[in-house]
């Protein structure tokens, strides 16, 4: 059976270029998204079973990713797992409204990440 592939973009490096390694320890297959125009692209062409984002960037407005995705008739099923410090409130919110599955906060969240891989990939 193939591994389901996670589609993962981000810019910070701390939880970022440790999550490929966690997710592949988990049965996931990783594709690593550099920017936000291929970003969308992959997302449509690779059919990810889900998206795994940092939400601080320099380069793009990731809950507007977000929002993009939800109005693309051929990604809005995808579950997106979004991440950021705890001291980011507003981005989290912001996050959410964007239509973000869950979104996640701390530093423990490699540790935490199989649960939270659970609870984004739970179908109502």
């Amino acid at each position: 059976m193939t591994m389901p592939l996670a589609l993962l973009i981000y810019e910070n490096l701390l939880p970022g270029s440790q999550l490929p390694n966690r997710l592949e320890q988990l049965g996931y297959r990783v594709q690593m998204v550099a920017d936000a125009a291929s970003f969308l692209e992959s997302a449509e062409r690779e059919k990810p079973m889900l998206v795994v984002m940092d939400l601080v960037s320099s380069k793009a407005d990731m809950c507007a990713l977000v929002s993009q995705l939800r109005a693309n008739p051929a990604t809005q099923h995808l579950p997106v797992l979004a991440y950021t410090d705890e001291q980011n409130a507003a981005l989290q919110a912001q996050a959410r409204q964007a239509g973000a599955t869950l979104v996640a906060s701390g530093t423990a969240f490699l540790s935490q990440l199989p649960h939270l891989l659970e609870q984004v990939l739970q179908v109502d």
